[in-house]
């Protein structure tokens, strides 16, 4: 009775692996048929578990940045992580399209402190510092170790490691992370989250709680739609006018122009909740 279910799945491997060929040699017309791609599709729950893909591709990056990248050259480390995801291995940072988004919004906010949830690879925060004025610093929450070591070495010989900060650890880790951040009341100008997209919400509102922000804040999302951060984006569009001014910037999943996505780019108005009296 086994029989059956066998023979399909051995008939439906052989034709993704075929199809993955046959895509290869055509040149990679269509993005998602690739063995990297695959394989980051299939590593689901060490995904969720560790924040890494797990086979290697993220020490693969390091060494292909620090070998092939001049030292201190920010422009040329963000290109060859760009060719390396497109080329080589998937990455799931922002990439090179709604890298942009990224970049104008920090732009716009001038920001001098700035916030990120999610480094990965390092590339997201590359981007914003680059985009920054002089003198900003941004600091990165990382819930992976290896992932954080991996960015830091990458930030390093950008020559941005003086600017950059990882801090192992999350948001709703009981408050080590906030405490170990320590900002003070009003002093985050913005906020980037490209992490666990089930905890963009409750980390924002425990951002809001700690009186971190302030009116004129930033914040921008990423991959609101795919892989999808359904209550962020109804609390960003329930409040809309009132606690927040949001803008939706239509673009595609990373490194394809097939998939649609979203990214939302969030002015603070004001009227959230303040700390207790005393607290940081």
């Amino acid at each position: 009775m086994r029989t059956r279910p066998v023979a399909v799945a051995a008939f439906g491997a052989a034709f993704v692996g075929a199809a993955v060929v046959a895509n290869r040699l055509a040149g990679k017309p269509v993005p998602f048929l690739r063995w990297s791609v695959l394989r980051f599709l299939l590593s689901g729950r060490r995904l969720l578990r560790e924040g890494r893909v797990g086979d290697g591709r993220e020490e693969a990056l390091a060494r292909h940045v620090l070998a092939t990248v001049p030292a201190g050259d920010v422009d040329a480390t963000i290109a060859a992580i760009d060719d390396f995801a497109r080329h080589t291995s998937f990455l799931m940072n922002v990439g090179d399209e709604k890298g942009v988004i990224l970049e104008d919004a920090v732009r716009r906010a001038r920001p001098k402190v700035l916030l990120e949830l999610g480094a990965y690879c390092g590339y997201s925060a590359l981007r914003a510092v680059r985009a920054a004025p002089p003198d900003a610093r941004l600091y990165s929450v990382e819930i992976s170790p290896a992932n954080a070591d991996v960015a830091r070495r990458v930030w390093a010989h950008a020559g941005m490691a003086d600017r950059i900060t990882a801090v192992v650890g999350s948001i709703d880790d009981g408050g080590r992370t906030l405490d170990a951040l320590g900002f003070g009341s009003g002093t985050v100008d913005f906020v980037f989250l490209d992490h666990l997209k089930s905890a963009y919400l409750p980390d924002l509102r425990s951002i809001l709680g700690a009186g971190w922000l302030h009116p004129g804040s930033v914040v921008v999302a990423d991959n609101v739609r795919i892989p999808g951060a359904p209550d962020y984006l109804a609390y960003m569009r329930g409040h809309e006018g009132t606690l927040w001014r949001t803008t939706e910037h239509h673009a595609h999943v990373e490194y394809q122009r097939l998939l649609p996505d979203l990214v939302l780019e969030s002015s603070c108005l004001g009227g959230h909740p303040t700390p207790p009296a005393g607290a940081g």
